[in-house]
């Protein structure tokens, strides 16, 4: 049961597991991670109560996830540690400093869950007004867990944000995961997406905007997110609005683990604080609004990137970037 002092704002669902990260001399270095652990501890950094819904593993490895959420002030839904295994992940980071990935999920421990359990953990929190999946929560293997969830929140008022990040090297159908990932998105409000998932996704157009408008146009969403590395992020909405920025100054880029999991939590923080009504996108919006959106979620993903690992950044940290970097908005 959620304590009374608790009122958490946010859920999240989706994969908590360790990254097993290559260094250079072979060695693995094992971080907290998981896309969705990830975008879970940036939010609850960046001030949102947050209430994480899948279950963690009583070996070492899950108690050091329950362990960083519980620092960072994450309260988590299932707090009592299950039987099963921890995820693992093993990461490669080549030359321009993008992962490659390979997971080891098979009876594992975030699995450990069902829609009913997840929709009755939302139900004790009145005060949720937004809910956050994606990654490997789109796996058509958990579809049975994760669709119903989804189809709850929406029925409930909740504001539905679904990261696509996804993972193609690592399903076995590319075709049926394709599918399956499109049927997820149509239970989203908002979708984040970079231009690589819009890639692999192969919708119609020659270049990211055109597959990225192909998407929401196709979908129930009122606005869509789309990153785009060093060139920034573009904002377009159902309206036919679309809002375009970047840093101007080059990034000291380290890596850029968890780096959409931190952006998705700057524009989630951001969308919050602005009071932004679920249906935002919808129809006309300020060209003030979205610039307020993509520089806290820009500033957010560029924290990350200067650091090895995922370490999300504070609320105080990426409000200091926004004031002291430029941004070229268009």
């Amino acid at each position: 049961m959620l304590q009374n002092i608790f009122t958490p704002k946010v859920a999240t669902a989706g994969e908590a597991l360790i990254d097993l990260i290559s260094n250079s001399d072979g060695r693995l270095q094992p971080c907290l991670g998981g896309a969705v652990y990830n975008l879970t501890r940036a939010l609850a950094r960046q001030g949102v109560e947050t209430l994480y819904l899948n279950p963690l593993s009583k070996d070492r490895f899950g108690r050091q996830l329950a362990a960083g959420l519980l620092d960072d002030g994450v309260h988590l839904a299932a707090p009592d540690p299950v039987l099963q295994v921890t995820s693992l992940a093993v990461v490669g980071v080549d030359a321009n400093g993008h992962p490659d990935y390979s997971f080891y999920r098979e009876g594992v421990a975030d699995r450990a869950t069902s829609a009913a359990q997840l929709t009755a953990a939302c139900a004790q929190a009145p005060e949720l007004s937004l809910v956050c999946t994606g990654a490997l929560a789109l796996s058509p293997d958990d579809a049975d867990t994760y669709l119903p969830w989804l189809a709850s929140q929406r029925q409930a008022g909740r504001t539905v944000v679904i990261d696509a990040n996804l993972r193609p090297s690592v399903m076995p159908n590319l075709e049926l995961y394709r599918r399956h990932v499109l049927t997820a998105l149509q239970f989203a409000d908002v979708i984040k997406a970079s231009d690589e998932d819009l890639e692999c996704l192969d919708l119609p157009g020659t270049d990211a905007t055109a597959h990225a408008t192909h998407l929401l146009q196709h979908s129930r969403a009122h606005f869509l997110a789309l990153t785009r590395g060093g060139e920034g992020a573009t904002l377009i909405t159902r309206h036919g609005q679309m809002f375009h920025a970047r840093e101007t100054a080059a990034l000291d880029v380290v890596d850029t683990v968890g780096a959409g999991d931190c952006f998705l939590a700057g524009l989630v923080v951001a969308m919050l604080e602005q009071g932004t009504a679920a249906d935002w996108g919808s129809s006309e919006v300020p060209q003030a609004q979205a610039n307020v959106l993509l520089s806290n979620a820009i500033a957010s993903a560029s924290l990350c990137v200067m650091r090895r690992g995922c370490v999300p950044p504070t609320r105080s940290e990426v409000q200091a970037r926004v004031a002291s970097v430029t941004f070229d908005y268009a």
